[in-house]
């Protein structure tokens, strides 16, 4: 959000247009010397973007790591008094909390401290109403950050303390009631993911007594791919050849992905064409990729990220058939890669072909698949209903804060009317 001064023409009346620097005082962290152990493990509370990023709420009042006395005397951070908004201005810019105790931070955050004629909510709404114009007010090489002289000349419209009041209440009560839409949108997502991963589950729990248990190396053929040299822009240049990588495993069903590689990057690499129909599963990834399976439905190679699971005898395995049974075994799957926070640990062909796979009879696995593939489409659209609503309750939080700076907030029954 960017306002300039004749912007105020356009505003209620009272209403100002001022620098944030005039309205705040803007107080820069630091770090002290991390070899210096007596700078360390103290009494004062000490921020990071990181440590912002996993905060649950938009207060903060306790830290990982604490500072003591002369560590903040041989440093540049600075206690920043309570009831301020902290943002962090790099790595990334935009994180935003307010702090319920005296704090100090390290050089990625910024202390924002209000005066007199602006309440901390109101500035606190505010800056998250201008984090995509904060990020474009970055400058960097290896990453962009908000200098506090850019910050303090952003322009911020300032209404009568009592209009500040009205529209925090608003907000307050919009906000929280979209959370909560929110939260049931995503319980019912969820819900909809369980109630498919409770039919696989069963019906691989509950074993026949025909069923046999083979390795998945001893029944499928397993494959990698590889990577062009990044640095051969005619391995990648006008490639025709699809390339998958980790992130394209969402997919589910594989017709086509973003990546492609040349014929030259395809005979200079270790990549190779994979099985149609052949189950994909990533071997590591961010967040929930990792041990996420896919089906291949087109001619494609991939990196080494990715591993291609093929029955070596169709008439005793159906391909869908694998890949059901590994989309039920996905919690299982993390855990063979200590899934304890560790996410750089990765699944590999060696882990992947001393599973164990139950094979039923041709005609049971075709029923089980069957099944399986009638349910799932249905699952699919609830997700999607349930992933639009989100975003639409994402939309309309946005549309309520722009409303807010410029005057143009209804009180909270026009909202839901709306």
């Amino acid at each position: 959000m960017s306002l300039k001064q004749d912007d105020a023409k356009s505003l209620p009346e009272g209403w100002s247009i001022k620098k944030l620097g005039d309205v705040c005082e803007i107080i820069n962290g630091g770090t002290p010397d991390t070899k210096v152990k007596e700078y360390w493990n103290g009494q004062n509370l000490w921020l990071t973007p990181k440590d912002m990023g996993k905060l649950k709420s938009i207060y903060v009042s306790d830290t990982e790591r604490k500072i003591t006395n002369s560590g903040l005397k041989n440093s540049s951070a600075k206690i920043i008094p309570i009831n301020s908004v902290i943002l962090s201005s790099r790595a990334p810019i935009g994180h935003l909390s307010i702090n319920t105790k005296p704090i100090s931070t390290n050089q990625g955050c910024k202390g924002i401290i209000p005066k007199d004629n602006v309440e901390t909510i109101f500035l606190f709404y505010f800056l998250r109403n201008s984090v995509n114009y904060l990020n474009e007010l970055g400058s960097g090489t290896t990453f962009k950050e908000l200098s506090g002289t850019k910050l303090s000349q952003i322009q911020i419209p300032i209404p009568p303390l009592p209009e500040q009041k009205r529209i925090i209440a608003i907000l307050d009560e919009a906000f929280a009631a979209i959370a909560k839409a929110k939260e049931n949108a995503e319980k019912n997502l969820q819900n909809a993911k369980d109630l498919f991963e409770s039919y696989l589950q069963s019906v691989f729990v509950n074993k026949g007594e025909n069923w046999e248990e083979k390795k998945f190396g001893e029944v499928c053929n397993l494959m990698t791919g590889g990577t062009p040299s990044k640095s051969k822009p005619e391995y990648f240049k006008n490639g025709k050849i699809k390339w998958l990588v980790s992130g394209d495993i969402h997919q589910k069903e594989i017709f086509d992905c973003d990546g492609r590689i040349t014929e030259e990057g395809l005979k200079n690499s270790n990549a190779k064409y994979l099985p149609i129909d052949s189950t994909i599963i990533a071997l590591n990834g961010q967040g929930k990729t990792r041990g996420s399976v896919a089906l291949l439905r087109v001619q494609a190679t991939c990196n080494q990220s990715l591993v291609s699971i093929y029955p070596k005898d169709k008439k005793e395995i159906l391909s869908e058939y694998i890949y059901f049974n590994l989309h039920s075994r996905y919690q299982e799957l993390r855990k063979l890669t200590g899934d304890a926070g560790n996410e750089r640990r990765g699944l590999n062909m060696s882990i992947i072909g001393n599973i164990y796979l139950p094979i039923p009879l041709l005609e049971q696995q075709r029923i089980i698949v069957n099944q399986a593939s009638l349910i799932n489409p249905e699952i699919i659209k609830l997700q999607i209903i349930y992933k639009q609503k989100i975003n639409s309750m994402e939309d309309l939080k946005k549309s309520i804060l722009q409303k807010a700076f410029t005057g143009e907030l209804n009180t909270i029954k026009e909202i839901e009317a709306a």
